[in-house]
């Protein structure tokens, strides 16, 4: 009886599997039909082909694996040495788009050759031999600049990675200010004289906190490179003949535009120029030159020269400057928005 059961059931179970069997073969021949139409419509020529891939793979990759990054400006004089060591410094920095240098050094040949030779690179670096060594040379609204945020640096200082890649976090709160790690003060007589300087003025007259940032370690919004090509004529005489203040004139500009129109959600107390970070690794690389040259803040009479600038700039703004105070600062470590600089 099985057996009559298994023998009645094999014609049914043939006659299932040749039915499966043709419209497998039917999807089969269709797919591959499908495939040969889908291959005739690719292009025939194979370097578009594989142009159109490249830029669709370049395509998706700038789209989502284009961090926020900034450049670094670096403006150097005659300190070929310490420049390749801040170059690599900074180059291996988490979001630098690439390095642009300020070559003040006329009628000397960039050591590009040199820096192209130990490539691979982690960034592009960017020579720019100017034709007269000035100070106000770096706050060019360079086209080689292709990132908001630039990280205007000394040729004779360096930042540790941690106290960059903070401050940066920090501009990008504050993208109206000068986000940096030194802060300056100035203060007003009752006659009206300006005098510049730093902590010592504390114990004179009795102020806590900055008016200005410098600019020789700090980041800024690119388009007030583009607002101090366009200030007088006379504020650049002023920086030419003196060969300084380049960074006094950038904080007053800074804070007037902020006084002019000041961003959304800043408060009266927040409208200074600068934004001061407090640094946990900065140090000057001046002594380790082999060049020997000294920087300028060396000289008597730089503050003198400095307070001879303010009291310059106050005459050109109408007799006063928009320079708020702010005892505002920040630290990796922590927070301390009423302290002392």
């Amino acid at each position: 009886m099985r057996r009559f059961f298994v023998w009645k059931l094999l014609p049914s179970i043939g006659r299932q599997f040749r039915t499966r069997s043709y419209f497998t073969l039917l999807f089969l021949v269709a797919f591959f039909a499908l495939g040969v139409t889908l291959l005739r419509a690719l292009p025939n020529d194979k370097s578009s082909w594989e142009k159109k891939t490249s830029n669709a793979v370049s395509n998706r990759h700038a789209l989502s694996n284009h961090p926020p990054s900034f450049t670094v400006l670096l403006q150097t004089y005659n300190r070929t040495d310490l420049l390749l060591k801040l170059l690599h410094h900074y180059s291996a920095i988490p979001n630098v788009d690439r390095i642009v240098v300020v070559w003040n050094n006329v009628g000397v040949t960039p050591p590009i050759d040199l820096w192209n030779s130990f490539q691979p690179h982690p960034v592009p670096v960017d020579f720019l031999p100017q034709s007269a060594n000035k100070m106000r040379n770096r706050l060019q609204n360079f086209r080689e600049i292709r990132t908001e945020a630039v990280l205007v640096m000394d040729d004779d200082v360096m930042t540790s990675a941690g106290d960059v890649s903070f401050a940066y976090t920090v501009w990008q709160e504050f993208p109206d200010q000068i986000v940096g790690f030194v802060p300056r003060r100035h203060v007003v007589a009752e006659s009206g004289v300006y005098s510049y300087g730093s902590h010592e003025l504390d114990s004179d007259y009795g102020l806590a906190g900055y008016s200005m940032v410098l600019i020789g370690a700090a980041f800024i919004h690119k388009k007030y490179l583009r607002l101090f090509e366009r200030l007088p004529p006379a504020v650049h005489r002023l920086i030419d003949d003196t060969q300084n203040c380049d960074d006094i004139a950038f904080n007053v500009m800074v804070a007037r535009e902020l006084n002019r129109s000041p961003p959304s959600g800043i408060s009266p107390r927040q409208r200074a120029a600068g934004l001061y970070v407090r640094p946990h690794d900065l140090r000057n690389l001046e002594s380790e030159a082999e060049s020997g040259y000294r920087g300028m803040w060396h000289a008597a009479d730089h503050m003198l020269e400095r307070s001879y600038c303010l009291n310059r700039l106050a005459d050109m703004y109408g007799g006063r400057l928009t320079l708020p105070y702010s005892n505002f600062q920040v630290s990796r470590f922590g927070r301390c928005f009423a302290c002392k600089s």
